[in-house]
């Protein structure tokens, strides 16, 4: 909660006194504890965060859910770490089919607050594999528009790129397009740019707890290798997967070496990367932002959109429309299970 919700009398504070990490009933405005716990491979998990809750939230949003045949069973406050503010959890046991990504979106805007769905949710506390898009995802900006800028061709790259994105042209021969364009660009530049890579907020606190807990942080990316590998040092990835550029005379070519990493390429190498973990597909998690990350996000146990474009939210089994990428662990740890050592 903010330090203005805190800081208001205890009565405008209703859901102050809830126990973080235990279940309740609800009825009529009031909480009643339950003994059970939420079979994680049955229903629905509906997590609403980032807001200020209090009971009419709470009414409003198990509300919205019956009208989707949705019926709330069971409600949880839990906060997954000190640098997010506690987020609501409400199990629907006999829920079957989620709502629309994007009405959910919408619902939760009139909140002023996030809302996802989550079936049989990853969890934190047991290895598991994360598999991240890179440009715009782990990173602010699209590293080939960049380099476009630099080469006086901006307008032309980016134009491309945003129907890429969008899933209006195919993504290999988009980049194709894309990379011919800069070509003679020197070495040098792309050092550069790589030295000074924005990441997106709240992916390296991310990174840090996922590690903590022995999971397995991949990269893979339709942008380029030396990019990926720089963003594997500031975030202690694992290992990382892109296209490779052709430099001759440290220029650029204008071509793309070996296999282009494209929407096939990149569930390919979740697939290969849940097989050599060992690891249940529940616990593989992808995150992305364009059309070329929805076959790998399928693929994943939970498929998350970051900041998506509209067609990639709406496909996606859950998304973040803003804010921290630290908020994903909402959805890593709800408490369904006893920690280890608890």
């Amino acid at each position: 909660m903010s330090q203005t919700s805190m800081a208001q009398p205890a009565a405008e504070q209703p859901l102050q006194h809830l126990t973080l990490n235990k279940w309740f009933t609800y009825s009529s405005g009031n909480f009643i504890p339950v003994n059970d716990i939420p079979d994680k491979k049955l229903g629905l998990f509906s997590i609403a965060f980032a807001g200020d809750f209090e009971h009419i939230h709470v009414t409003q949003i198990i509300e919205f859910l019956a009208k989707y045949n949705q019926t709330v069973t069971a409600v949880c406050q839990y906060q997954p770490d000190l640098g997010l503010a506690p987020a609501l959890c409400f199990y629907a046991q006999n829920a079957e089919q989620a709502i629309n990504p994007l009405a959910l979106q919408e619902f939760s805007s009139s909140l002023d607050c996030q809302l996802v769905q989550v079936a049989t949710p990853p969890n934190l506390y047991e290895p598991g594999l994360l598999v991240m898009d890179m440009d715009s995802t782990a990173i602010t900006i699209e590293c080939i528009d960049e380099i476009a800028r630099l080469a006086n061709v901006y307008d032309e790259v980016a134009s491309v790129t945003a129907l890429a994105m969008a899933g209006k042209l195919d993504f290999s021969e988009s980049l194709n397009q894309r990379v011919a364009k800069l070509a003679g660009i020197e070495k040098s530049l792309i050092e550069d740019l790589k030295s000074a890579l924005p990441l997106m907020p709240g992916i390296k606190a991310l990174c840090q707890i996922l590690k903590q807990h022995h999971w397995y942080l991949a990269i893979a990316s339709g942008g380029f290798v030396p990019f990926a590998e720089r963003v594997q040092e500031l975030i202690n990835l694992d290992e990382v997967h892109a296209n490779v550029l052709e430099f001759k005379d440290d220029k650029l070519t204008g071509k793309v070496l070996g296999t282009i990493v494209d929407a096939q390429q990149k569930a390919v190498v979740l697939k290969s990367l849940q097989q050599k973990l060992g690891l249940e597909k529940a616990q593989t998690v992808a995150i992305g932002d364009g059309a070329n990350d929805l076959v790998m996000m399928a693929q994943a146990g939970l498929g998350v959109a970051v900041h998506g474009k509209p067609k990639v939210v709406e496909q996606a089994q859950a998304a973040i429309c803003q804010g921290s990428l630290l908020q994903l662990l909402y959805m890593l740890a709800i408490p369904l299970n006893v920690k280890p050592n608890a």
